[in-house]
């Protein structure tokens, strides 16, 4: 129904296109703005709750999740608004790419991420703002790695604001352990330490747990 509303609506009948758009949303779930532009093959799975805008631009073989916006940043008339997607994207379930800017082909956007600039050519985004995911030979286990997953994180943990937060845990582990090391040798050369200061131990383990 996309591409009779689109004719229409780039042949000036745009009233016409809307209202062949306003009908497939109704059967659909899908709201396609009749003037985005859509290449062959581009699958929408279960694609309740999909929104594309206007100057959007999809090219062929691209896969799109449920809940994903392709959404403008302004309002201004005449200009590129909407992210245009390569060759082979695929964008998961609840992303959100917003701008006029170029994912480029055959990149992946996780679950649930919200896309805010241009992603390269074959990279993983993950993430809220998306960052870019550096490829990794393979998993603990010698398996590959798995970077990308349509409905959510992978169980590699590929968040980077995760990982980040699990370094983060695991320096001031360390420090806390130099602390203890150095204050023990202290007292043993005879040197008074002041009372240390109150504050809960720090169970790295527990806390590395709470942020997955």
């Amino acid at each position: 129904m996309h591409r009779w509303a689109n004719w229409y609506w780039r042949h000036g009948f745009k009233w016409l296109g809307r209202f062949v758009s306003h009908l497939a949303r109704v059967f659909t779930g899908i709201e396609i703005h009749p003037g985005a532009t859509i290449g062959r093959r581009v699958f929408i799975d279960h694609g309740f709750g999909v929104v594309i805008g206007e100057t959007a631009e999809i090219g062929n073989d691209c896969t799109i999740y449920q809940g994903v916006t392709l959404g403008g940043t302004s309002l201004s008339k005449g200009a590129k608004r909407h992210p245009t997607l390569e060759e082979g994207v695929i964008v998961g379930a609840g992303a959100k790419v917003l701008g006029g800017f170029t994912i480029g082909a055959g990149a992946k956007i996780g679950s649930n991420s919200v896309v805010v600039k241009p992603v390269p050519a074959g990279a993983t985004a993950v993430g809220n703002p998306a960052h870019v995911v550096k490829k990794e030979a393979a998993a603990a286990d010698g398996s590959p790695a798995q970077l990308f997953t349509a409905y959510g994180v992978t169980a590699n943990g590929d968040d980077p604001v995760s990982k980040v937060l699990h370094k983060l845990i695991d320096h001031a582990a360390a420090q806390q352990e130099q602390i203890e090391k150095l204050s023990a040798a202290l007292s043993a050369a005879g040197i008074v330490c002041d009372a240390k200061a109150k504050a809960g131990t720090l169970d790295p383990d527990q806390i590395n747990s709470l942020v997955d």
